[in-house]
């Protein structure tokens, strides 16, 4: 004898019986053949198999009965549980007792589910198309067999809206959205399919370019899930809205300006007298103007001075910072060198005295009226292109004073820099519904202001 290996049945004059391959596995069943191929001089009178969640099963434990005799026979295992590991023998029993083949082991399916995957940003947006990533993280389960994006004039669009298709499985892909429309807010989400169903990622919002190349795009603050809009001006990124984060909330008469109280950090939204932060982001002018900040809780703790042209992160998200007092030049230079003064004209910079850009920074709607000329709030047509030109979209969501109240809302706006002037001023901006020009203001650091931040 040159070598051996192992046998199921080495006796043909005993009753033996081989367990073959577990296939069609699913998260509740299996299947399992089996083979008689002796019957020890005894008429077999049972056959099948037998499983157990613990090794060596017996008939004692679950099984199937599948006829009797010798030959191969094929089991379906049900009642199974997902996502565990059985453990299977075939079985044959004559009148001597029961012969079992060899164990096989097992595992069931896990359970399915709808996939899962997230939406990334939006980018290089045009007047009728752009770009949306996207990632498929998990699967559910079940191959992905479609993903892409989708995107609607209305929210929460789904894949009955317009879509793109971006292949299948795990992972991530960057789908291009055409056929837009110029000067058009959409929402978009990311998508994938299974058997089981669609998962859809986080909706993402953002606007078409109008004839003057404005770029929008959007961003969601990790800290709150805030969405806010966001704008292009030049090499500038801004947020086109008023920052909104609020961890705590006091009334108008919290104030920073008493001795040994000067970094005291107070957060307000106008209007509202109370500390209940759910109960201030329930206001409409929360929701409408956002947070007004004084400057240490603008600040968040930073210092800052005229020499840091960069700004400092201070109450904004990651990503972004509070703009130094040269960055709000910097836009304002932008827009006066740009044709976005009222009347058409071009400024040389931020300080020129014929700098009439207000009402390209200011919303086309929610201010006050006035009939001076060129400014934010005349409705006189004629100044209808250059409403809002930069995307900017500032509101009046006025402010709190030194004196311990809140004033005026719907006809100011006011917006705090990085650089402070003393220990008591720090530079900040206004926009008035009287004015045509942003006035550049030492503001009292006890004030509360609005905040826009800036891309990093």
């Amino acid at each position: 004898m040159f070598s051996c290996g192992p046998q199921e049945n080495p006796d043909p004059g005993v009753l033996s019986v081989t367990t073959g391959t577990v296939t069609n596995i699913t998260t509740t069943t299996a299947t399992c053949s089996g083979n008689v191929t002796s019957d020890g001089g005894s008429s077999v009178t049972a056959r099948g198999v037998c499983w157990s969640t613990s090794q060596n099963p017996t008939t004692s434990n679950s099984k199937t009965t599948n006829g009797t005799g010798l030959g191969t026979y094929t089991s379906n295992i049900t009642g199974l549980s997902p996502n565990t590991t059985y453990y299977v023998r075939a079985y044959a029993t004559n009148a001597n007792g029961t012969a079992y083949g060899r164990q096989k082991t097992f595992t069931t399916n896990a359970l399915q589910g709808i996939p899962s995957v997230t939406t990334g940003d939006v980018t290089n947006i045009t007047t009728t198309t752009a770009s949306c990533s996207g990632n498929v993280t998990s699967d559910g389960g079940s191959s992905v067999t479609a993903r892409g994006i989708c995107w609607s004039t209305s929210q929460n669009p789904t894949t009955s809206n317009s879509k793109t298709t971006n292949g299948t499985g795990l992972g991530t892909y960057t789908s291009n959205i055409t056929g837009l429309s110029s000067n058009t807010t959409y929402y978009v989400r990311a998508y994938a399919t299974n058997s089981q169903g669609t998962a859809y990622g986080e909706q993402r919002t953002f606007k078409t370019l109008t004839a003057s190349g404005i770029e929008y795009g959007s961003f969601t603050d990790s800290r709150d899930d805030h969405q806010y809009e966001t704008v292009t001006i030049g090499s500038q990124v801004w947020m086109a809205e008023n920052l909104a984060y609020l961890p705590i909330v006091v009334g108008p008469e919290a104030c920073s300006l008493e001795p040994g109280h000067e970094a005291d950090k107070y957060y307000y939204v106008n209007g509202y007298n109370g500390t209940d932060v759910a109960a201030a982001k329930a206001t409409t002018n929360y929701q409408t103007y956002g947070v007004l900040y004084n400057w240490p809780a603008a600040m968040n703790g930073a210092t800052s001075s005229d020499a840091n042209p960069s700004g400092v992160q201070g109450i904004c998200p990651d990503g972004w910072h509070l703009p130094s007092d040269a960055e709000w030049m910097q836009l304002e230079s932008f827009l006066a060198k740009n044709g976005y003064n009222f009347d058409g004209s071009i400024s040389s910079e931020w300080d020129d005295p014929r700098l009439k850009i207000a009402i390209s920074l200011a919303s086309a709607t929610g201010w006050a009226a006035s009939y001076f000329l060129g400014v934010i709030g005349n409705t006189n047509t004629a100044y209808d292109i250059y409403r809002n030109k930069s995307g900017f979209s500032a509101l009046p969501g006025g402010y709190r004073v030194s004196g311990g109240r809140f004033s005026r809302i719907g006809i100011e706006g006011g917006w705090w820099s990085s650089t402070q002037i003393d220990t008591i001023f720090a530079w900040d901006r206004k926009l008035t519904y009287t004015e045509s020009r942003v006035d550049r203001l030492n503001g009292v650091k006890g004030n509360g202001l609005s905040v826009r931040c800036v891309r990093d």
